[in-house]
This record gives C-alpha cells, sequence and structure tokens, in this order.
C-alpha cells in the first residue's frame, strides 16, 4: 500500500509540479480509491473472485488476458499451501498466466521482472501479449475461444 501511496504522490507531483507557483490556482483532482477487492496481498492471493477483480483492473485493455487466466490456472497465482500454481501438462508452465519459465525466464531477469510474483507474472502477460497476441496461450484457446464466441466479441 505504501508503493500504492508514494507512487501517486510522484504521479502528482510529475504531473501538477511541486505546487509551489506563483499568483496561479491548481485544481488536483481527488486521490483515486481502488476498493479491496482490487488489492491482492498473501491473505487473500488465493482468493478467485479477488484474483479475477485484480486481473480485471489489469487487463482493462486487453480482456481476452483475463479469460486466458480463467482457463490457464482459475484465476489461481498461488496454491492453498501458498506455492506457485504450476501447469498440469508442463511444470514450467507458472503462476496465474501460465507463464513458462523454461521459454520466457531469461526475458523476464533481463526486462527486471520476477514471473513467480504476482505482479511479475501480470506484467511478464502483458509484454508477451504486446509481442505475440494470444499465441503463447494458444493450447487453452478451446477455452477461452469458446469465451469470446459466447460474448460476441470474436
Amino acid at each position: 500500500m505504501i508503493e500504492l501511496t508514494t507512487g501517486a504522490i510522484f504521479l502528482m507531483s510529475s504531473l501538477y509540479g511541486n505546487g509551489q507557483m506563483e499568483n496561479s490556482t491548481v485544481n488536483i483532482p481527488a486521490p483515486v480509491t481502488i476498493e479491496a477487492a482490487t488489492t491482492i496481498d498473501s491473505s487473500t492471493a488465493t482468493s478467485t473472485k479477488a484474483m479475477e477483480a485484480y486481473l480485471r483492473q489489469e487487463f482493462a485493455e486487453t480482456p481476452l488476458l483475463v479469460d486466458i487466466a480463467r482457463c490457464e490456472s482459475s484465476f489461481r497465482q498461488y496454491d492453498k499451501d501458498g506455492n506457485i500454481v504450476r501447469g498440469r501438462v508442463n511444470n514450467a508452465d507458472i503462476g496465474v498466466m501460465q507463464i513458462n519459465e523454461m521459454y520466457h525466464d531469461k526475458t523476464a531477469v533481463k526486462l527486471g521482472i520476477d514471473l513467480h510474483t504476482l505482479e511479475g507474472n501480470v506484467a511478464y502477460a502483458k509484454h508477451l501479449y504486446a509481442e505475440q497476441g494470444s499465441q503463447p496461450w494458444i493450447s487453452s484457446s478451446k477455452c477461452w475461444s469458446a469465451d469470446q464466441v459466447a460474448m460476441g466479441t470474436k
């Protein structure tokens, strides 16, 4: 939460300066409140409802990734014991987005991303989607593609 507050203060100061302006008034918008359901910590990281809400916020620009997360991991980054969720077919697939460590860990490290954290798994999924679209998750496409057709978005 401290990081979120510090980030918001930094963003506001970079947009509006240090607030010391001569003979002018600046209207600074009220701080944005993030609902508790969209905040994930270790105690709620195994809640699929909280995870889905978090992913819907994170992937607002790419909602297909929410469907992919549901199909790949059932919205789970960690299991009930706190261990990272691994793929049933391929044990190298990890986390909520089932990013394959064997193929993507070196690139993730170069980008400063830790695939084993929720934030890192989501950040790398955004990077991967920007680079390759939905191709990396093609093996689960029968699941998420059907969702897109049913919702009329495909």
